[in-house]
């Protein structure tokens, strides 16, 4: 089950294994998934689509500081 962080009102949803961006982001949000090579962050656009870095994080804890830093700026 996707847990959801909200930071300056922005939804960082953490996705499990097998759920999908589409079925659980809406747009704003930023999704963090687990791959088997690394953390990747995602993020849902005003028309819905899905754009993500170009490469992933090695740790959660980089992802999730990344898509913080991502919500701060999103919201100057």
């Amino acid at each position: 089950m996707a847990t959801v962080v909200k930071h300056r009102k922005v939804n960082i949803v953490i996705l499990d294994e097998g759920e999908q961006i589409e079925a659980l982001c809406k747009p704003g949000d930023i999704a963090i998934r687990a791959r088997a090579d690394g953390w990747w962050n995602s993020f849902v656009d005003a028309d819905g689509a899905v754009e993500h870095y170009d490469m992933p994080y090695p740790s959660y804890n980089e992802a999730l500081w990344a898509a913080k830093a991502a919500a701060e700026y999103g919201t100057l």
